[in-house]
């Protein structure tokens, strides 16, 4: 008589279960300078300038890393850079972003229209309180940090909703997405306000759970994925 098999519990890979949602979060590619004295134009009170010339050759390489992913939808803010730095991956792949005001970046008051650069880079006291602090309310005017978490979570909530069991891409800003992510971990509210330019992140949400899966992918704008060069054209 032959002895039984005993079952195999070795380690095997991470797969969410098939009613999850999962979420890549990509950051916007670099948008263009902030001149002195030359505020970009604003939407809805907040600054909203263009791609430059590198944020659109990062874009590029955004639909190259994720050209082969299959994707169900696309969500995008409504600020144009969100915009142009999806549109060559929505363009190929034939999806039509949707608009989502609530992942939009945090509204920086007295500080919107590109200042809040120049101050970040001076180091102004309100700003060494901004991190001090943990909230983006230390800016005059500005949103505060427990404001911004309750709406990007209402917008992802909502994505839940609408998209069980499917892949979305969501292209947002470095602020709102950091918000998103220390809403999933419950680390304090600046704690992942450091994602780069057309970085990639992931997030897993099933039922109230939300697991982060990856941080800060810039893999695709490495020399070594781009075999050298800025951007396929």
């Amino acid at each position: 008589m032959s002895r039984p098999t005993a079952a195999d519990f070795g380690q095997r890979p991470y797969e969410p279960p098939p009613d999850a949602t999962e979420i890549l979060l990509v950051r916007h590619g670099q948008s263009a300078s902030y001149l002195d004295g030359q505020p970009f134009a604003l939407v809805d009170g907040q600054g909203d300038p263009p791609l430059s010339d590198h944020g659109h050759a990062q874009a590029r390489l955004v639909a190259r890393r994720l050209g082969p992913v299959p994707i169900d939808a696309i969500y995008v803010t409504t600020l144009q850079r969100t915009s142009q730095t999806i549109d060559p991956l929505a363009t190929s792949i034939g999806i039509t972003p949707i608009v989502e005001p609530d992942l939009r970046e945090v509204h920086l008051g007295e500080w919107e229209g590109g200042l809040y650069r120049r101050m970040a880079a001076e180091r102004h006291p309100a700003f060494a309180e901004m991190n001090a602090t943990q909230d983006w309310g230390a800016v005059p005017g500005a949103e505060s940090s427990e404001q911004l978490r309750t709406r990007v979570r209402r917008a992802i909530e909502r994505i839940h909703g609408a998209h069980g069991g499917q892949r979305v891409v969501v292209v947002s800003h470095g602020g709102a997405i950091g918000a998103i992510l220390a809403e999933a971990t419950g680390a304090r509210s600046l704690a992942f306000a450091s994602a780069d330019n057309a970085s990639i992140s992931q997030l897993i949400i099933h039922g109230d759970r939300w697991i982060v899966r990856r941080f800060n992918d810039t893999n695709h704008l490495d020399p070594a994925f781009t075999g050298g060069a800025e951007a396929p054209t």
